[in-house]
């Protein structure tokens, strides 16, 4: 396996340009914050940009925890690609990700690695267009779609950047914009108050929905779920009003919190009454 390194400051670019150079060299698979990046899909790892603290996040990206560092291990082994490149602030720290991952036997082996750094493939323009946008906004690009991210970061911020290349060719790659939890922007937060009165707001302009009952939210690392549970009107149709319902409130909080919400779970408990009988009407299941 050849192996390459990219190595720059923080904030200088190296994500953002690591596919390009990935095409360029045609190297096959990505090693950056924790992640194993194999033929544009997260394969295997837990991105750093989760951690809470820097000093984490830096623990995360050199592998320092035994079960993750097996499990990419493992997934390097399975997928066996011609070659990786890896990313790094520092010369020492990419040969402490190289020799902690077992890619080459030992410290004697690291001459056989092909060094690039950020300088030989950026201007000072566009290093200087990188920091302003981690300093003054906490932006983090990773170098993969952002629907590969979405086991990493539910719950987090999520921007899809397409870069086309050339005005022909018709090929585009997509990065993912994040803010990392340990960003010293401030803390952002959305109230759980405003996430149920969104709900409530979708539930009241759904026809077959007669109100909502209860919402929960399970805000995890891992995932980003919502249970929802409401009463349906007379004579609506159970399965399709709670399917576009479901669809409708995982779209709008979406939209309106920039939150990925992973799962909306639906529970029909109860249906209108009769008014002058005070029994259910029959719907439709």
């Amino acid at each position: 396996m050849k192996i390459y390194t990219l190595v720059g400051k923080s904030g200088t670019g190296k994500s953002f340009h690591a596919m390009e150079l990935c095409r360029r060299l045609q190297i096959e698979a990505i090693i950056d914050d924790g992640l194993f990046i194999y033929q544009n899909t997260v394969v295997a790892g837990v991105s750093a940009k989760r951690d809470a603290t820097k000093i984490g996040a830096v623990k995360t990206a050199l592998f320092q925890d035994d079960a993750i560092r097996d499990e990419v291990a493992a997934a390097i082994a399975e997928k066996k690609p011609a070659s990786v490149l890896i990313l790094g602030t520092s010369v020492g720290m990419t040969d402490k990700i190289i020799l902690r991952l077992g890619l080459l036997p030992d410290e004697e082996a690291l001459n056989q690695v092909e060094r690039i750094f950020i300088e030989e493939i950026t201007t000072e323009e566009e290093r200087a267009a990188a920091r302003q946008q981690r300093d003054k906004q906490g932006k983090h690009v990773i170098p993969a779609p952002a629907l590969q991210l979405k086991r990493n970061f539910a719950g987090y911020f999520l921007d899809p950047l397409r870069i086309f290349r050339g005005k022909d060719s018709g090929a585009a790659a997509e990065r993912t914009v994040v803010r990392p939890t340990y960003s010293y922007m401030g803390e952002y937060f959305v109230d759980e108050r405003v996430l149920e009165d969104i709900v409530i707001c979708v539930a009241w302009q759904m026809p077959g929905v007669s109100s909502v009952i209860r919402v929960v939210q399970d805000p995890r690392p891992e995932a980003f779920c919502l249970s929802v549970a409401i009463k349906v009107r007379a004579g609506s149709p159970i399965w399709e009003t709670a399917s576009r319902l479901q669809e409708e409130i995982s779209e709008q909080v979406e939209r309106m919190t920039a939150f990925n919400v992973t799962c909306v779970d639906v529970e029909v408990r109860a249906m209108e009454q009769d008014r002058q009988t005070g029994e259910p009407k029959n719907a439709a299941v």
